[in-house]
């Protein structure tokens, strides 16, 4: 079926929306809403138990979005294997900088937080919130890229461990600091 915002999904297509990451169309539905009819697409997600309906105008400007391709996923592989960029700003600014990475649905901005907030066995604990972060990055990232490889959930948290072991370490706290500031001064 053809919306007009350029956006074609069918029944069973796997999409992601942002805010609760890969979900299946599972239906796609002419509603009266205020006496208007609407075309809504009906996606469901397994993982919350939650269905949405998403007009299929309006499609595009939700961030409702095929999986991502190949490349993409290569690329979030990739980025896993990179130094962690941590910004020395106080850590209420920096989580919410990371729920916004997370909720924008962009699969390198997920692997993003993955790789920040990574701890090996030999580093030292994450608080409560940090490990909350953690574990919704790396639910939604291991979600897409099953999805988008064909394997299950485990079978990508195992591929992005994979990744992550790989993983450059921080040499030094001074190394870290002068990489902070590097990159301060990039931005």
């Amino acid at each position: 079926m053809t919306s007009k915002s350029g956006l074609e999904f069918k029944v069973g297509d796997a999409v992601v929306y942002p805010a609760h990451g890969v979900g299946k169309v599972a239906a796609i539905e002419t509603q009266e809403v205020a006496g208007m009819s609407l075309e809504v697409y009906v996606v469901t997600f397994d993982h919350e138990k939650m269905t949405l309906r998403v007009p299929t105008k309006k499609a595009a400007t939700a961030g409702l979005r095929t999986l991502a391709a190949d490349d993409t996923v290569t690329k979030a592989l990739t980025t896993l294997k990179g130094r962690a960029r941590i910004k020395r700003t106080m850590w209420s600014r920096r989580a919410q900088e990371y729920e916004a990475k997370i909720n924008s649905g962009d699969l390198i901005s997920i692997a993003e937080v993955v790789r920040d907030l990574f701890r090996a066995d030999t580093q030292p604990e994450q608080s409560y919130s940090e490990r909350q972060l953690y574990e919704s990055a790396l639910d939604r990232m291991a979600r897409e890229v099953a999805a988008a490889n064909g394997i299950d959930k485990d079978a990508a948290i195992a591929l992005l461990s994979k990744s992550l072991a790989a993983k450059k370490p921080i040499a030094s706290a001074a190394a870290a600091a002068a990489e902070a500031e590097d990159e301060a001064e990039a931005a």
